[in-house]
């Protein structure tokens, strides 16, 4: 695998130079504005850096793995960024603390995480007191030594098993971590840097991930937009946040409908809102109604609707809600996202997707990223319904707290534990 970077003025001219140089297979693993070298960085010139990787032939890997440094007869002491000792680890441990280095360029302190944490495992093991050891008739200690050996795991096998317990700690559900895992072929390649490892993995993660649409204008206007969920995931807050980015950043006319007539408060919340950004809001009870009021909003832009919070188990309301959506469909082109919250239970969220699905196509939106420290659930989602994350919330400000989903983001956090 090729991982290289370059630069641009914009992210396009980046990625136009690295499809340039190595074709149009590359995949984008991280984006960042980083000032310019020289004076004009001195004045506050700034530029879009891409990182890319490149899936190679099997003759460029082989000519990866003959520069590959060899691990050094004897180890080295290495830093325990997370105690602040020192100690003496193996040689595993020193080859994967001297590739670090390299790999932090390329995906910034993920490598250097990781690795600082299986010096802690290895230092833990270390002063545990060794097991008894049995007599052994000279004539079986040489095949004894041969067998432990045999036994013992290699520097991939030992890397391999702490990006899978990192994935489980973040959450992620085993099936999935386990075909992540799998998918890595090391078979043949015992000299296979580490770096190569964890950019297979990264890489691979986020194609899983995919790209989401998001919101996308209508070829006749109005874009109708659909926020479902169950109660108390930030459906109205998160609506506003989008309202707001729409109405004020990007100038686009706006209307918005509430059909949740079962909580006043979630009706008033959004008329705040509306006032506040100085748009057209209409409380609608039927599908006649929403028909209406799309009608007279035909010359907006975007029409985004609350709909009702309640349990997935409440067939009636799911019911209604479909039938809206198809009395719209005569009228007008609609979107829907299923609104979910980051902090609940893996088995409830399976749930909750499996019936809304019932309803409609989707894309997902997760708030609370704010209120949780493990991420797995929004890959395990992804997964489990085939659909993309189009949005992430992070708290209560409106519109602040909103950004589109960026999946280099969130694979590094996945494979990492900073605890």
């Amino acid at each position: 695998m090729i991982i290289k970077k370059f630069t641009g003025k914009t992210e396009a001219e980046a990625l136009e130079a690295a499809r340039k140089e190595l074709g149009n297979g590359v995949v984008t693993m991280n984006v960042r504005s980083v000032k310019k070298k020289g004076i004009a960085g001195f004045f506050g010139g700034r530029q879009v850096e891409v990182t890319v990787a490149l899936e190679e032939d099997k003759e460029s890997l082989k000519s990866v793995r003959r520069e590959a440094p060899a691990p050094p007869k004897t180890a080295a002491p290495v830093t325990n960024r997370a105690t602040g000792g020192r100690g003496d680890t193996g040689s595993a441990v020193t080859f994967m603390s001297e590739s670090s280095q390299n790999l932090e360029k390329k995906l910034d302190s993920l490598q250097t995480l990781l690795v600082s944490r299986l010096q802690q495992e290895e230092s833990a093991k270390a002063q545990q007191p060794a097991p008894a050891k049995e007599e052994t008739a000279p004539e079986h200690e040489e095949d004894g030594e041969k067998s432990a050996e045999k036994q013992s795991p290699s520097e991939q096998e030992k890397f391999l098993r702490l990006l899978y317990n990192t994935m489980l700690e973040n959450e992620v559900d085993e099936k999935y971590a386990n075909q992540i895992i799998n998918d890595v072929d090391t078979s043949g390649k015992p000299d296979l840097p580490i770096d190569y490892i964890l950019a297979d993995v990264y890489q691979k993660m986020i194609l899983k991930f995919s790209k989401a649409k998001g919101i996308t204008p209508a070829e006749k206007k109005p874009r109708v937009l659909f926020f479902m969920g169950p109660t108390g995931v930030g459906k109205t807050t998160t609506i506003a946040k989008i309202a707001s980015v729409y109405a004020v950043d990007r100038k686009q006319k706006i209307a918005l409908l509430t059909a949740d007539t079962y909580r006043i408060a979630a009706a008033e919340q959004l008329r705040t809102y509306a006032n506040i950004l100085e748009v057209p809001f209409r409380v609608i009870y039927t599908p006649e109604e929403a028909v209406e009021a799309i009608g007279e909003y035909r010359d907006l832009d975007y029409i985004l609707v609350d709909t009702a919070g309640h349990s997935p188990q409440n067939e009636e309301q799911m019911e209604n809600m479909k039938k809206m959506m198809e009395a719209i469909e005569q009228t007008a082109q609609w979107q829907a996202f299923l609104v979910l919250s980051a902090t609940t239970k893996y088995k409830d969220l399976l749930k909750i997707a499996s019936s809304y699905q019932a309803v409609a196509d989707y894309q997902l939106i997760f708030t609370k990223l704010d209120e949780t420290q493990a991420l797995g659930n929004l890959l395990n989602l992804k997964l489990f319904t085939g659909t993309p994350i189009a949005f992430v919330t992070c708290g209560q400000n409106v519109p602040d707290d909103i950004e589109l989903f960026n999946p280099q983001k969130t694979v590094k956090q996945l494979l990492s534990m900073k605890h």
